[in-house]
């Protein structure tokens, strides 16, 4: 980890990008495959926007290289998946 220059922030190394790559790629297919379950109230159209908004979530947090921002996003995405598992939309 290295840090950065006067705010004292936590960058994320190529080691960390790669310890959380199999994580997110996990939540970015388990939220895909939830959007897809007949609980949730959304018609096809909704649900292909849902799909959209997730992807572009998902590629601008791929750009951050902040630790905490990646931690944040990390809880976002396991929270969001938690509502859809439960028929609710985020």
């Amino acid at each position: 980890m290295a840090k950065g220059g006067g705010g004292g922030l936590i960058w994320a190394t190529a080691e960390d990008l790669a310890r959380n790559r199999p994580v997110v790629l996990s939540l970015y297919r388990q939220i895909l495959r939830a959007l897809n379950s007949p609980e949730l109230p959304l018609g096809h159209a909704a649900r292909l926007a849902k799909k959209a908004e997730c992807r572009a979530i998902f590629l601008f947090g791929a750009e951050e290289r902040l630790l905490h921002n990646i931690r944040d996003l990390i809880d976002a995405a396991r929270h969001t998946l938690g509502l859809l598992k439960r028929g609710r939309l985020p």
